[in-house]
């Protein structure tokens, strides 16, 4: 195998190394499915039961258990890093491993791998690959899994080791502006500046944020132009919206949808929409409270945190189901070129989930 030593049983730790040398963006189809028949060839080492890869919607998802899973072990195995944009590509000094994805989440899929040595029953770890983009292909399977679930465990990362018990939901949009095109220099007056008009944009979606429900409204990519003597005909610009609050979600699409430019003659196109719910309390409460009494049994202190950032657990959460997320890697940098896994904590976690799990099942 080129990516690393998995002809016999590999050790945790080996396992994230190989899966992290196989990078995995989501826009590259071609490297989501070997990664995802590369976590089937894991699967098998480590549990001696193979694993599945299941085509869902045009993409690759890993499916190792029960079909009809009580309790569900939800991951992905892409990752937001372009082919050869993290380098090195694996490093491992003290405790601390670095590599594309580590965090975010190779190394929590390989803890609920290892965590489910042992275990039988209605249990089941899947995990997809393109929860980075917004689960587009994988979200009504989610949705299916954990209507019928007693649990679903998200194996995204902990926040400092806390688990999750609350996330932002999120919507996404691109404006675009069709203006026209005309000489900079020599007749301006005759265009309309796409540019100034999604400028005009711009400003107007700073005041659709909202303190009281952590809403917030954030341009990221803006294209526009093709030349600097020329007035830009096209202007494309994407947001992020995020809040804690459904209702304010939906408050902020109906104020984008009604966005207008200021030039008459100029057209706008608005695509997207609301994406994930927000993952609420009560959701996770439960779990938590669970949890939190196995790992003090195991003399860990869990401690829990609400974040901004969405995961597949929201869609779990929206279905019914009870949620607890965070339950992977611990570390930091989760998108950002100090990415990191703490070596010392992933048998700990292992153990806990192990016990967790274990816990679950003996309802």
């Amino acid at each position: 195998m080129k990516y690393g030593r998995i002809e016999g049983m590999p050790t945790p730790l080996e396992a994230i190394e190989t899966l992290v040398r196989c990078e995995s963006p989501t826009e590259d189809l071609a490297a989501c499915n070997e990664v995802v028949e590369l976590a089937a060839v894991i699967a098998h080492k480590v549990l001696w039961v193979p694993a599945q890869v299941r085509q869902v919607n045009g993409r690759p998802v890993f499916w190792w258990g029960a079909e009809k899973p009580e309790i569900v072990l939800l991951g992905h195995l892409d990752t937001v890093w372009p082919k050869g944009s993290f380098a090195p590509l694996w490093e491992v000094k003290g405790d601390v491993a670095r590599g594309p994805g580590s965090f975010d989440m190779k190394a929590g899929f390989v803890q609920a791998l290892f965590a489910l040595k042992g275990i039988t029953g209605p249990v089941a770890l899947v995990a997809t690959s393109d929860e980075e983009t917004g689960s587009a292909t994988s979200k009504e399977l989610i949705e299916e899994l954990s209507k019928n679930a007693k649990a679903v465990l998200v194996l995204e990362a902990s926040l400092d080791g806390k688990v999750k018990v609350g996330r932002k939901g999120t919507a996404m949009y691109q404006v675009i502006i069709h203006g026209r095109a005309s000489h900079a220099g020599l007749e301006p007056e005759k265009g309309i500046n796409a540019t100034t008009e999604i400028a005009h944009v711009v400003l107007e979606l700073s005041k659709l944020e909202n303190a009281e429900h952590g809403t917030t409204v954030v341009p990221t990519m803006l294209r526009s132009g093709n030349s600097t003597n020329t007035v830009p005909d096209l202007a494309v610009l994407d947001i992020d919206i995020r809040s804690f609050s459904q209702a304010d979600l939906i408050r902020v699409d109906k104020l984008i949808r009604a966005l207008k430019p200021q030039n008459k003659e100029a057209r706008i196109e608005i695509t997207g929409g609301l994406n994930r719910p927000p993952l609420e309390t009560h959701s996770t409460q439960y779990l938590y409270e669970r949890a939190a009494k196995v790992a003090a049994e195991l003399g860990m202190q869990l401690g829990s945190a609400s974040v901004g950032g969405a995961s597949d657990g929201n869609f779990a959460a929206a279905a019914g189901a009870k949620v607890l997320d965070g339950l992977g890697a611990v570390g930091a940098g989760a998108h950002a070129l100090n990415e990191w896994v703490s070596v010392a904590a992933v048998d700990e976690r292992i153990k806990f989930l192990h016990h967790f799990i274990k816990d679950l099942l003996n309802d």
